[in-house]
């Protein structure tokens, strides 16, 4: 990947990395945000926004005013960024509007399908399986994330103490859990606990098990209560989070099929990565994972683990080159 190049020594770039909190979204703008900074000299500043009442919930051209019906917690004003970079649709009414707000001093970068113009934004970033197209869409297979190898050498240092007794082939186990096209009942949550008990104990392994906040309670306890009985670690939610270091100490990467961020997060690495059957269906993530199969990234679960290798996914950093190259052919 050629990067593009820097401008002249000047002050870094401000960005905004632009959403309503939930943590699946702000991984993503996060990671994009973290990328841009890795390419150029840039402060990167989190904004999680909130809506007065139940005014979030509304279409954006509903929104006339967005500015008054922002809580405190949005702390949307001036100085404006070089780069705002925002995802949700809670953040649309102010995505549209950033480019007015700044005298097009602001490059609007939005993640994901706004199901909207595109021409309201200076780039739409969405992924692949959605299919958009147009002069300023940029797909990308799956969603920025936040993993590269920096980050996951630094989280690994920190856990070595808890990782590095665990005895190979180590499997990190990464739990989602219920969507609008997905669920994890208890009766799946059994079968799968069996698939990866099997396996693991034949080849003398262990586990490092991480769940989500979609995770439900009855299928987390189900999960718990086989998986600990193997050899390995179960995150329980209190204290540092060790994900980006299971990632990192892993050989094999079991994720479930609810979620592009984990799938996305797992093909970043290099390593053999293993989708998990949910119960439900969706059209556009099969549509993802047919995709990390052609790359050659990830295979269905079928109980049983092997080896192969392929070419880590390098979405974000390339996306970030293409803001960039964008950002810079615009102040040309």
């Amino acid at each position: 990947m050629t990067l593009p190049p820097s401008p002249p020594a000047g002050r870094p770039l401000t960005i905004w990395a632009v959403s309503d909190g939930r943590a699946g979204i702000e991984a993503q703008v996060v990671g994009l945000a973290n990328a841009l900074a890795r390419q150029r000299p840039a402060q990167v500043v989190v904004k999680r926004i909130a809506w007065k009442s139940w005014f979030g919930r509304l279409p954006w051209w509903l929104v006339p005013f967005p500015h008054r019906l922002l809580t405190d917690k949005g702390d949307v004003a001036p100085p404006w960024p070089d780069i705002w970079v925002a995802a949700g649709r809670a953040t649309l009414p102010l995505s549209i509007r950033m480019r007015r707000w700044s005298g097009r001093k602001t490059y609007v970068v939005q993640i994901q399908d706004p199901r909207m113009p595109t021409r309201l934004f200076d780039l739409v970033i969405p992924p692949r399986h959605d299919r958009l197209e147009g002069e300023n869409v940029f797909p990308i297979t799956g969603s920025p994330g936040r993993v590269n190898a920096e980050r996951m050498a630094q989280d690994l240092a920190r856990f070595r103490g808890e990782l590095d007794a665990l005895p190979r082939p180590r499997v990190a186990v990464i739990v989602g859990g219920k969507s609008k096209a997905h669920d994890l009942s208890p009766e799946r949550a059994a079968a799968m606990a069996r698939d990866i008990e099997v396996p693991v104990a034949q080849d003398g392994g262990s586990v490092m098990v991480s769940f989500t906040r979609r995770t439900p309670e009855r299928a987390k306890a189900i999960l718990e209560a086989r998986l600990k009985t193997l050899p390995g670690v179960i995150w329980n939610g209190e204290g540092d989070n060790p994900y980006f270091a299971y990632l990192a100490a892993a050989d094999y990467i079991l994720v479930t099929e609810d979620s592009t961020n984990l799938a996305t997060d797992a093909a970043s690495t290099g390593k053999p990565v293993f989708v998990m059957k949910m119960d439900g269906d969706s059209l556009k993530l099969r549509l993802f994972h047919e995709d990390l199969e052609r790359l050659g990234a990830a295979r269905p679960f079928g109980g049983a683990f092997h080896s192969w290798t392929y070419e880590p996914l390098a979405e974000t950093e390339r996306a970030a080159a293409e803001v960039l190259r964008r950002y810079d052919a615009g102040k040309a």
